[in-house]
C-alpha cells in the first residue's frame, strides 16, 4: 500500500465541508468523530458486539468540540458510554461545554 493518499496518512482526520456542529451548532468546519474511538475497534468487546459498520460510525462535529470531548473522557468512557449523538448531547458536563463553545469566535485556519 505504497500509494496511499496524504489524508489517508495523516495523523488527525481531514476537514469535511463546512457545515453546522451538531453539538455547538455553529457553522464551521466538521471533522469526524468515530462514536465508537478507533483504539478500542480491535478490542475482544467490541469485536462481540459491534459489526464493522457500527464501529466505523460517526458524527461530523467541529474542532473545538472535537477537542473537548477527548479531553473530558477517556477512549473506553466515549465508546461505552457516549457511543450515540444523543448520549453525547444529554450528558450534563458536555452541554455545559457545548454551550460555553457555541459563544466562542470561529478559528480559521
Amino acid at each position: 500500500m505504497e500509494n496511499r493518499s496524504r489524508s489517508q496518512t495523516r495523523k488527525y482526520p481531514r476537514r469535511s465541508s463546512l457545515g453546522e456542529c451538531p453539538l455547538c451548532h455553529r457553522q464551521t468546519h466538521l471533522t469526524f468523530h468515530h462514536l465508537i474511538p478507533k483504539k478500542m475497534h480491535r478490542r475482544n468487546y467490541f469485536k462481540k458486539h459491534y459489526s464493522k459498520a457500527e464501529l466505523a460510525q460517526g458524527i461530523d462535529i467541529c474542532r473545538q468540540c472535537h477537542n473537548g470531548l477527548h479531553r473530558r473522557f477517556s477512549e473506553m468512557e466515549l465508546a461505552k458510554h457516549l457511543n450515540s449523538l444523543s448520549l453525547i448531547q444529554d450528558n450534563p458536563e458536555l452541554t455545559e461545554y457545548f454551550e460555553w463553545v457555541a459563544k466562542q469566535k470561529i478559528q480559521v485556519g
